[in-house]
């Protein structure tokens, strides 16, 4: 009777236009005064609690460092190495899209962000070399929802901290479905290209490729940065999350200087001589070069006997020193007159005028108004996200208070349910819900009821994650409330329903993807379990 009248509340309140989160605190406020034998006062308790989750903490991080990351001019970068590598195919404008969205999810954790960071840049460049507008914005839309499949993902930090499931497991669970979901919309993109005869850019060359990538190492570091120091036990997803948004701050200010007071300052002066060029570029390449190894060089070898920090910075410099010499002598050779000796000196002044400009604008950097703007924005999201968390938090509270997860749990195993029809139960609930409510609302909402009968059926708790990732995922796609849908609409000038007719198509893609991920559960467990081990969970 009491969940009913939980669920009841809830859906009212819904529906008479009541914000989500306010819907889920109000309503379990009311079954506590009128209906439980719970104190009020754990109202306040859980409220505390909720704000004492360690897990949650990686949530404002990992926003900011989208926030920066999308202003920061990663995804022009990116773009172009996406089409250096997958351009010339049959589609390939469209297919480097996919890819683009990829890679940037892997730097974003949020699938609004990724359209909008991706979209804005992709379908102006689709459309000028001959693809409609319906079906540039459709592959946006969907290939923007992987941003809360593949890691990290601010959604996966919402179900663990839903359901207490390893934080780590699930961004490794979705490293194998987020490839085979982007492969699956480019090999769809690649026969409706065939088939249309849409047009496919010219092979620029690996060349083309390498200067693409080297453009956009910076930012497809972070990815490096943040499952690298997980996995290898460097920090904690949320110390990851910290660490990332520091990251993303330093490259959009003062690597990449597309924001901020050094916003368009060359790293090279058009007047600077070839060999200062060289020289300079050089070091940089070693300095880089010696960073990555040193990082690559400690997950390596963090089990082996014998390998020491200095070793490794030995090994390291050598190697640097390598980098530098045969890159100076490479680019050296069309100018004859250059040398190793000369080109580190005539390197020097440019060092110098770098370092001066960025000591210069280190702390105005902090209080520009680009960064302002990138805060604010961040906070507001940040804000939004935890008040609809605590919210549900509560909610889930109620729930396990009032015992109706496990109510619910035996009236299915009475039912007959098995694993494979509440798999099916749990799709069709999560798709519907999905139309109405914003991602982590929901989740918070359904985890708690539906991962005790998850356990109880012998569902493995990181396949069930990515289940309800997923359903996340066509939810962002599917109207009215599609955050994706409104997102691809104001930057195509489309309207809603325009965008929902061009979606369609790659939704079926997706639709796809979801029984393969629902019943072959190997695609999310194997790389989480054959590196981290299984997850364990207290019933």
């Amino acid at each position: 009777m009491i969940s009913a009248i939980l669920f009841l509340l809830v859906l009212t309140f819904l529906f008479l236009g009541v914000p989500v989160a306010v819907s889920l605190g109000l309503s379990s406020l009311i079954i506590i005064i009128f209906f439980s034998s719970d104190s009020v006062s754990s109202v306040a308790l859980q409220l505390f609690k909720a704000s004492q989750n360690y897990t949650l903490l990686a949530i404002p991080f990992f926003v900011l460092a989208s926030a920066f990351m999308s202003t920061g001019g990663v995804a022009r970068r990116i773009i172009r190495f996406a089409i250096a590598s997958v351009g010339h195919f049959k589609g390939g404008l469209a297919m480097a899209s996919v890819l683009a969205c990829m890679m940037f999810a892997a730097l974003s954790g949020s699938s609004p962000a990724t359209v909008v960071a991706i979209g804005t840049i992709a379908i102006a460049g689709m459309r000028q070399v001959g693809y409609t507008r319906d079906f540039s914005a459709g592959i946006i839309a969907n290939a923007g929802t992987l941003g809360i499949l593949i890691p990290p993902s601010i959604v996966m930090v919402v179900y663990a901290a839903a359901t207490d499931v390893s934080v780590g497991r699930m961004f490794l669970a979705g490293v194998v479905p987020g490839i085979v979901a982007g492969l699956m919309l480019m090999i769809a993109i690649y026969v409706m290209a065939r088939v249309k005869n849409l047009p496919a850019e010219e092979w620029k060359g690996f060349g083309e490729i390498v200067a693409g990538g080297k453009e956009a190492g910076w930012g497809l570091f972070l990815i490096i940065i943040i499952l690298g120091g997980i996995y290898g036990g460097v920090f904690t997803p949320t110390e990851a999350a910290a660490v990332a948004a520091v990251y993303a701050f330093a490259v959009a200010l003062f690597v990449y200087r597309d924001m901020g007071p050094m916003k368009g300052q060359p790293w090279i002066a058009e007047d600077a001589s070839p060999s200062a060029r060289i020289g300079f570029s050089g070091t940089v390449y070693a300095v880089a070069f010696f960073f990555v190894f040193m990082i690559l060089s400690f997950f390596a070898t963090a089990d082996m006997d014998g390998v020491t920090l200095q070793g490794r910075t030995l090994v390291g410099l050598v190697l640097s020193l390598g980098v530098m010499f045969a890159y100076i002598i490479w680019r050296g050779r069309p100018h004859g007159d250059v040398s190793i000796l000369g080109a580190l000196r005539d390197s020097l002044p440019v060092w110098g005028r770098n370092l001066g400009l960025t000591a210069r604008n280190f702390f105005p950097a902090f209080f520009a108004e680009d960064t302002r703007k990138v805060m604010v924005e961040a906070s507001r999201t940040t804000i939004m996200l935890m008040f609809i968390i605590v919210n549900a938090l509560l909610f889930a509270h109620v729930l396990t208070s009032e015992r109706i997860p496990q109510t619910i749990t035996d009236a299915m195993i009475g039912a007959g349910f098995t694993w494979f029809t509440f798999l099916i139960a749990v799709n069709l609930l999560l798709l519907l819900g999905g139309q109405f409510m914003e991602p982590s609302g929901l989740l918070l909402i359904v985890a708690p009821v539906v991962f005790p009968i998850a356990m109880e059926l012998g569902v493995d708790p990181v396949h069930l994650g990515i289940i309800m990732v997923v359903n996340m995922e066509i939810g962002m796609i599917t109207p009215p409330i599609g955050l994706n849908l409104f997102v691809t609409s104001g930057i195509t000038g489309m309207s809603l329903l325009q965008v929902v007719k061009a979606a369609l198509p790659f939704v079926a893609v997706l639709f796809a993807f979801l029984i393969l991920v629902t019943y072959v559960p190997m695609l999310s467990t194997w790389l989480p379990y054959s590196l981290m081990g299984p997850e364990i969970v207290t019933r």
